[in-house]
């Protein structure tokens, strides 16, 4: 595990009972599970400049997937270690921007403590695997809020459907479920590449 991403949860574990009270709950009866929902894929497209920068820092981290799986299956264990991450990564780190921390406009990085919206997301990504998740069901997501700003999430593709993991919000959702517009993720037959996610519901709230 990385010297920063060691760090902040070897702190935060130290803490765990008080995060884990002040952490906002998110239950498995709080999504829609009936309708599996998958945000559709489109074709290759351009990688994030942030997240280009983070692949030349950590090569053996954006290569080929050659266990690719289509989706993790969702039991009650995973569903749990997705809270407890969640939980745990968004009560760890102190938002702060890329420009206020690090004076510049976009860099993607393991949080020391404090991060932006893709730290906290690649933080989780990183837990995940190291509780032996598929890092081909663990996708980097860029999207577009409502007031039109740019943000970072981490979906995670179960049999149950995508499922977004979120700084903003504590409880976990399908991705058809929350407030954005999806743009692009990870691909997850390789992490170095990115593919565009065709959000047809960003047409019809245009058309409104």
């Amino acid at each position: 595990m990385p010297g920063k991403i060691k760090q902040f949860f070897s702190v935060a574990m130290v803490f765990g009972m008080a995060i884990f009270i002040l952490a906002m709950p998110a239950r498995a009866d709080q999504v829609d599970f009936t309708h599996p929902a998958f945000a559709p894929a489109g074709g290759l497209t351009s990688i994030p400049v942030g997240a280009n920068d983070f692949c030349k820092a950590h090569k053996g981290e954006c290569t080929a997937n050659p266990h690719a799986v289509a989706a993790s299956v969702l039991t009650d264990k995973r569903w749990e270690q997705l809270v407890d991450v969640n939980n745990l990564v968004n009560t760890a780190i102190v938002p702060v921007t890329d420009q206020d921390y690090y004076q510049v406009s976009e860099y993607w990085t393991y949080p020391d403590g404090y991060g932006d919206c893709e730290d906290f997301a690649l933080a989780k990504r990183k837990a995940l695997i190291d509780a032996g998740w598929n890092p081909s069901t663990l996708l980097m997501t860029v999207v577009r809020q409502p007031n039109g700003e740019g943000h970072a999430v981490l979906m995670v593709r179960t049999d149950r459907g995508d499922l977004v993991l979120d700084n903003q919000d504590g409880r976990i959702l399908l991705w058809n479920e929350t407030p954005y517009t999806y743009l692009k993720r990870q691909s997850q037959a390789d992490a170095g590449q990115w593919i565009d996610i065709v959000d047809k519901r960003a047409t019809f709230v245009a058309s409104k």
